[in-house]
């Protein structure tokens, strides 16, 4: 093990001396510095586990090399050297972080036994911030394991329900595929990208909490069935709120993927760039894949013709960038993992979502 290496701080060059004899001969590794300054120079050339400083010192004195030691060097620890006259002096240091203080004129046995209750005391600080982080770290990797394990839940719930249907089954995973499509054409950053694929894969979740009976309607809905199935993006919001809530583009997406480009959509009437771009790029993909994906009362768009639909939907209901960044990754929608067999509805028919 290397030595401890002390530093020693004194005007005084034969107390200084005297000290550096001291300590080197109980073992420690010791360096001089007739000033603050000159300690200060030292400090940032070569570490240091302690710096024993005398108080009254020409210049930068004993209270003011602390107080710079402590912000610039919070791991190394002090101990002042006092005239018996001014523990008051001493005390006050303490208070502003040194370990402890050795009077002066020192015996050196009483001397040694300081310098090893200042290093203890050092060594336990250290201990315990470390134990401090390595706490905090793992009650962080606790709460990611938690909260993944609640999503994976989540995702089992969302894909059981699709299960139920065979109309929408796999259809948060075709979305969640052409999102990440988009979004990685688009040009973002791989950790956008997995939460923008996450988002997508969860946006539906809130059909949990929507009457079975109108879920599973085999007809178009009325108006009071079209709001109450509505209320699934609020509903998936709510759900997934408490342990995604550090991550607001997966919520956002959740929330807002029913909001159109010219601000008509559902819930918050936003429009255009107010809209978060990983919102207006799942709204693109779950409407593709509402449209070619056959219902019980009417049957799906081929893949190019929905394609078609996208663009011909420009800046009313999505966003022009986001429809070329898809037709950019899928040149050719024929080749796309459509869930039914295609069949063509009359022009001009609204995209189903």
């Amino acid at each position: 093990m290397a030595p401890v290496r002390c530093l020693v701080v004194d005007d005084e060059a034969m107390l200084r001396r005297v000290l550096v004899r001291v300590l080197s001969s109980a073992g420690y590794e010791v360096a001089e510095a007739a000033s603050g300054l000159e300690a200060l120079d030292r400090l940032g050339k070569q570490p240091f586990e302690l710096v024993i400083s005398d108080i009254h010192m020409p210049g930068m004195d004993g209270v003011q090399l602390l107080a710079q030691v402590r912000a610039l060097y919070p791991d190394v620890g002090v101990v002042m050297i006092t005239a018996v006259s001014d523990v008051r002096t001493a005390v006050a240091c303490l208070n502003q972080g040194a370990l402890d203080y050795v009077p002066k004129p020192f015996q050196v046995d009483e001397a040694l036994a300081r310098v090893r209750q200042a290093l203890e005391r050092r060594r336990l600080i250290l201990e315990n911030r470390d134990y401090q982080r390595n706490l905090e770290r793992r009650v962080r990797e606790q709460a990611e394991k938690i909260r993944d394990l609640f999503v994976l839940g989540v995702q089992t719930l969302a894909h059981a329900l699709e299960a139920k249907d065979p109309y929408t089954s796999g259809h948060s995973m075709r979305v969640a595929l052409y999102s990440a499509a988009i979004a990685t054409e688009l040009r973002l950053a791989p950790e956008q990208v997995a939460e923008v694929r996450l988002g997508a894969e969860l946006h539906d979740v809130g059909k949990i909490g929507v009457r079975e009976a109108v879920l599973l309607k085999p007809g178009r809905l009325d108006e009071e069935e079209y709001l109450h199935i509505m209320q699934h993006t609020l509903i998936g919001e709510r759900i997934l709120q408490p342990l995604l809530q550090d991550h607001p583009a997966v919520l956002g997406i959740v929330r807002s993927h029913h909001e159109r480009y010219d601000g008509a959509g559902f819930p918050d009437r936003i429009a255009g760039d107010a809209i978060p771009l990983a919102v207006r790029i799942v709204t693109v993909a779950d409407t593709f894949d509402a449209m070619t994906t056959a219902r019980p009362y009417r049957q799906a768009r081929e893949p190019r013709s929905g394609s078609e639909e996208l663009s011909r939907c420009v800046r009313t209901q999505f966003d022009p960038d986001v429809v070329a960044a898809f037709r950019r990754a899928f040149p050719d929608p024929s080749t796309l993992p459509i869930a039914t067999a295609p069949g063509p509805l009359p022009d001009g028919a609204p995209p189903a979502t």
